[in-house]
């Protein structure tokens, strides 16, 4: 199963990509999180970027066939989470990226290449 998380992950973090979220990131969490597989972590430039962000990565994964389990409410400026089973998308302004620093809490998670 982490192998299709993998892939949900990468797409997950294209569809971000595609909409212009920065410094676009995939972890491998497995051995440091025992509820997720992968993280995603994606800056927003603004409430109408992660707005946009949102959008196209639940339309991107639901179109794969990729269940939404859950969503962060209530829903802010500074972060927004998506629960796509084994991965988590973590949409957050650069204030909020900075501040929780989710890569330094995972340290040592490998990070997945997703870029073709």
């Amino acid at each position: 199963m982490a192998r299709a998380f993998k892939a949900v992950a990468v797409a997950a973090a294209r569809a971000a990509d595609d909409k212009k979220g920065e410094e676009v990131l995939v972890l491998d969490v497995r051995r440091s999180s025992p509820v997720v597989d992968y993280l995603v972590i994606a800056t927003a430039l603004s409430r109408p970027h992660q707005e946009s962000l949102e959008t196209k990565v639940e339309e991107d994964l639901t179109a794969l066939g990729v269940t939404l389990h859950h969503r962060s409410r209530p829903q802010t400026e500074h972060w927004r989470v998506l629960d796509f089973g084994g991965v988590m998308v973590h949409l957050m302004s650069a204030e909020a990226r900075a501040l929780y620093a989710l890569e330094r809490l995972h340290d040592g998670a490998k990070e997945v290449a997703w870029r073709t």
